[in-house]
């Protein structure tokens, strides 16, 4: 402010220099009139050094109020110093919240195609459904074998290959890993395969088996020889007693057996399909 105040003063002091020196040789009337301007001049120069003043003296007290305030938010835990290095650390987060959105968007789009693709079946009479975070297509046990056996019924063979047609059909759904999980009701069995364990095993096996043979069309009798799908993408394995549709592992109605005696089609999730699955079919 005092180098605004110099450059002000230097060029009034000029102009007030040079209307005395014209006082010389001239008339009375130029001369009150020279006084009159130098009057004029001196109390601009006062109006101007006093603005000048209240100009600082309002700066030094916002410059005051600034740094009270500063030190208020520092007692309050806010450190303005770090306000850029937090501001640069949101909008990171921010764009990473974004992008991290913009794939959970993705993966539900890429799972509600999946689903569609799966629900074709449901017009066979066979149910897709979310379970275990897993989306599964459940096939009856009393359609697919009689009690305590493990030989594929006739159509048993004819619903498997309805299913083996659509996953073939579907591009898609071709090249995805599925899981044959066999399962059974509480009662125990003594057969060949020594408990509910191996029972449901041997099931699941035989499930994979017809569904990884060669498809031959129809034998004599009109039951299909096999569902063509590509053994690459299939497994097995049994769980007896121990994952209950309905009931509990240790009491079941007798309804409630014959829910759980059944073999589940299990599409496997990669990594990028990893939610919630449940939550994405509420409402839909």
């Amino acid at each position: 402010m005092k180098n605004l105040k110099m450059r002000l003063t230097v060029p009034l002091l000029a102009a007030v220099t040079g209307l005395a020196a014209v006082g010389c040789g001239h008339s009375e009337e130029e001369w009150q009139g020279a006084q009159r301007d130098i009057a004029n001049l001196k109390a601009e120069l006062a109006d101007r050094d006093k603005r000048i003043a209240d100009d600082d003296a309002k700066y030094a007290a916002e410059q005051k109020a600034n740094e009270d305030l500063k030190a208020q938010l520092k007692a309050a835990g806010v450190d303005l110093s770090n306000a850029q290095a937090q501001n640069s650390d949101l909008q990171t987060a921010m764009k990473e919240y974004e992008a991290r959105l913009k794939q959970l968007d993705d993966m539900k789009a890429k799972f509600k195609d999946l689903k569609a693709r799966l629900d074709k079946l449901t017009a066979q009479g066979l149910k897709v459904v979310v379970r275990n975070n897993r989306m599964v297509i459940q096939l009856p046990g009393d359609i697919l074998f009689d009690s305590g056996k493990d030989a594929l019924k006739p159509d048993g063979k004819k619903v498997l290959k309805t299913v083996a047609d659509a996953v073939n059909g579907d591009n898609t759904l071709r090249v995805r890993n599925f899981q044959v999980a066999g399962h059974t009701d509480k009662e125990p069995y003594n057969g060949a395969y020594f408990d509910n364990w191996g029972l449901s095993a041997m099931r699941a096996r035989q499930v994979l088996v017809f569904l990884i043979a060669p498809d031959r069309g129809v034998d004599a009798k009109g039951i299909p020889t096999g569902g063509g799908l590509d053994a690459m993408h299939w497994a097995a394995v049994g769980y007896g007693a121990t994952d209950p549709l309905a009931g509990t592992p240790e009491a079941q109605t007798p309804d409630q057996e014959q829910k759980n005696r059944r073999v589940e089609l299990v599409l496997q999730p990669d990594i990028s399909e990893m939610l919630d699955l449940k939550n994405l079919t509420s409402g839909s």
